[in-house]
């Protein structure tokens, strides 16, 4: 059996003590470890270790961190994503996750609110950190994307990074030549609604500098999207 992987929400330190919540504990008896088994750590901000069980409780269970690298983050991708079915935005949260997304803000476009049940508010949010928690695990990744709150069309636009700035549209130009050659630079990709972004939003976002960009003639779905692109911008950077 391959060494199981746990995520923390406390950042790693080298030869410390770290206590697992009750999902880790109940993980840890359901793969039957005992005091003295080795595990790997992650902090889901750029540290991996390894580490011995010490304790496992009903609730907790406590390991000594053995030694600990820093990954250093992949260049920035940003994705700004739609308010949409609950179980495809978490199918989506995996991918992102697994793809090394670097942020996820999630949007209330106007053809959001016809959809139910949709992915929203703080429950949502906390499952789908815990989703997100488990593709690192099984991905070996080292960064969760930084979550943000629900917004408006106009907050995402304000609050989005400077760098290059796509918003995906199937008559738009072909993304990959739209992507920066300075792995530096922030991309920031925006995914519609389904049924699409009404012409009065895509204004707004074209207004504020995203270029309309192209993954081919198909009509994708969302998730299928942010895959899509996500990997795109991977592969190419």
């Amino acid at each position: 059996m391959s060494t199981p992987t746990f995520i923390t929400t406390d950042l790693l330190a080298s030869d410390s003590s770290l206590t697992l919540g009750e999902d880790a504990a109940h993980h840890m008896r359901v793969l039957r470890l005992e005091p003295g088994a080795p595990v790997r750590l992650a902090d889901g901000q750029g540290s991996r270790g390894t580490g011995t069980v010490l304790r496992i409780a009903k609730r907790n269970a406590t390991v000594h961190v053995g030694a600990c690298e820093y990954i250093e983050p992949l260049p920035p991708v940003h994705l700004i994503v739609p308010i949409a079915d609950r179980e495809r935005m978490l199918w989506l949260g995996e991918k992102a996750t697994e793809l090394a997304a670097s942020s996820w803000r999630p949007v209330m476009f106007r053809r959001s609110k016809s959809v139910s049940p949709r992915g929203e508010g703080p429950t949502f949010q906390q499952r789908l950190r815990a989703r997100m928690a488990s593709a690192l695990e099984q991905s070996g990744g080292a960064w969760l994307p930084l979550p943000f709150p629900d917004a408006t069309v106009e907050t995402c636009i304000a609050a989005a990074p400077s760098g290059v700035r796509l918003v995906l549209a199937r008559d738009g130009a072909p993304i990959v030549p739209l992507l920066p050659s300075d792995p530096a630079e922030p991309v920031t990709i925006v995914l519609g609604p389904e049924g699409g972004i009404e012409p009065a939003e895509l204004e707004l976002f074209v207004a504020a500098g995203f270029q309309p960009a192209s993954l081919g003639s198909s009509l994708l779905r969302f998730e299928t999207a942010g895959v899509a692109a996500l990997a795109v911008a991977r592969a190419v950077r």
